[in-house]
């Protein structure tokens, strides 16, 4: 084996693991295979690194998830509707994008942040523990000290809040009693 390209196999392309198996449980419609896929889409990124080193590795670990995807598809006898469907999303390469697609997404998440930095300081902690941090809900609320059904509150308002403020015609009024009052009722047992 080549240490070269077993470390830059470990740096550049198993440091996009979680990524690869998102975007496959996401475009694929057999959960089952998903880890073959990975492991495939591995093995033709080494043989083919092994012969030369790919300018954007990224780029084409996606493709060549995306293209033995495609090959599973073209392979089957009878191709479902639904895996028909999934054949445009499959087009898409992680990093071919336009510069109008580029501006957009941060003009977007530009929106997003400033939205997210209007939402209530708990809720905003809350949100940003179960979402973003993808914390369970138990350990949110053992956490911040706080019952469950309080951290479901605090979800569902700052979901709410961020939708109203993203989509909606603006911002409502923005108030913590509601969820305030029911944390202190359910902490102390009211």
């Amino acid at each position: 084996m080549d240490e070269d390209l077993d470390a830059w196999f470990a740096r550049e392309i198993l440091s996009h693991e979680g990524s690869l198996v998102r975007y496959l449980l996401r475009t694929w419609p057999h959960r089952d295979d998903v880890h073959d896929l990975r492991q495939e889409a591995y093995i033709r990124v080494y043989e083919a690194a092994a012969r030369a080193r790919p300018a954007a590795p990224k780029s084409f670990l996606f493709t060549t998830a995306r293209n033995l995807m495609t090959d599973r598809i073209r392979r089957g006898r009878v191709v479902s509707i639904e895996a028909a469907e999934d054949l445009d999303d499959l087009n898409v390469l992680v990093d071919e994008i336009s510069p109008e697609q580029h501006a957009s997404a941060r003009q977007q998440l530009r929106r997003l942040a400033d939205a997210f930095d209007r939402l209530p300081p708990k809720c905003r902690q809350v949100v940003w523990m179960r979402k973003v941090e993808e914390l369970p809900q138990k350990e949110v609320a053992s956490r911040l000290g706080i019952n469950e059904g309080t951290v479901e509150k605090h979800v569902a308002k700052g979901v709410r809040l961020l939708a109203d403020w993203l989509y909606g015609a603006g911002p409502r009024e923005v108030s913590e009693t509601p969820v305030e009052e029911s944390e202190s009722n359910l902490d102390h047992g009211q």
